[in-house]
């Protein structure tokens, strides 16, 4: 057979995503390694850091009840869902499970509610720091992605991000027009903050008074470890090829056919990696913002998405 069936299309996304994860967290750390005049790990570092924590028994500090070790599971477990609805390689989707944007958004906000309860329920002062910056974070991002992506779908007729996408890949001009370019820009100020880049976040930093992802992590060990970052670069790899997706949106497969989806993969796998090394040569040149200036930021970028979303009434107007 030379045709896939919408389940194989999915695993295809998720397997695909479990794969090139770390592959493109390691191009992105040695990209910003060799701008910064370093040698760098090796793009296969993220790989052997992940093995090496899965080896490990997580240990848990005296006082902490089983959160600690459920939100990990919750974290990776959603970010997955995550990688299969979104359409990566394909605009196929389940009718059982839709790939609605308000489906995709609330999925993401299970992680990032697991995320501040896994930095509550370590009982330190940074944990709590870090959950609640993270929050405050996520209640500025999330009205963001909203807003973004219904500007887009509003010629669609459907929130469906698999229909938004096969409409940009069958009208070109879409792309350049000023609904398009204005929801691309707050999507992208939105990616970088909702997965922690600068300049909103430093996923490098260790300290203390300027962590945000970090200080959640901070007593989380062992495999419980392994799941959290992995789970937070799967989040990262979906709304990165997600955003590349709408900004480029050729070579995703609008058919089921094996060789649109090999040209699908071999799509997404290029404008990740190409869409990774931008994003860590920029953030060289990038200074973290302080923690009261982040809301001004992510206000802006709620801006550019209310004036696509009116843009979009006005001059394509809804079907």
């Amino acid at each position: 057979m030379n045709t896939l069936t919408v389940p194989g299309l999915l695993a295809v996304q998720v397997v695909g995503a479990l794969a090139l994860t770390p592959i493109l967290i390691g191009v992105m750390r040695q990209t910003r390694a060799r701008l910064e005049g370093r040698a760098g790990g090796g793009v296969t570092q993220p790989w052997r850091d992940v093995r090496k924590l899965l080896a490990k028994e997580p240990l848990q500090a005296a006082g902490t009840g089983p959160m600690l070790s459920a939100t990990p599971l919750l974290l990776i477990t959603s970010s997955l869902v995550v990688c299969a609805l979104v359409p990566l390689v394909g605009t196929a989707s389940l009718a059982t499970v839709p790939d609605d944007l308000f489906v995709v958004v609330s999925v993401l906000l299970l992680g990032t509610v697991a995320l501040a309860l896994l930095g509550l329920e370590s009982g330190t002062a940074f944990g709590g720091m870090g959950s609640s910056r993270h929050m405050t974070i996520a209640a500025l991002v999330e009205p963001t992605v909203l807003v973004a992506v219904y500007a887009l779908s509003i010629p669609v007729g459907t929130s469906a991000l698999s229909a938004i996408v096969a409409a940009r890949v069958q009208d070109p001009a879409s792309v350049v027009s000023p609904v398009g370019l204005l929801a691309v820009v707050a999507l992208g100020i939105a990616v970088l903050a909702e997965t922690g880049r600068l300049p909103v976040d430093n996923p490098s930093t260790h300290l203390e008074l300027t962590m945000v992802h970090e200080a959640m992590v901070l007593e989380s060990s062992g495999r419980d470890l392994a799941w959290l970052e992995v789970g937070s670069w799967l989040r990262l790899t979906a709304l990165l090829g997600l955003l590349v997706n709408l900004a480029i949106p050729w070579g995703v497969a609008t058919t089921l056919s094996l060789s649109a989806v090999l040209l699908g993969v071999a799509a997404i796998v290029v404008k990740l990696l190409v869409a990774g090394m931008l994003v860590a040569a920029g953030e060289v040149f990038l200074a973290k913002l302080r923690l009261f200036r982040v809301p001004e930021l992510l206000a802006g970028s709620f801006v550019l998405a209310f004036l696509a979303v009116t843009a979009s009434f006005l001059i394509g107007g809804a079907p």
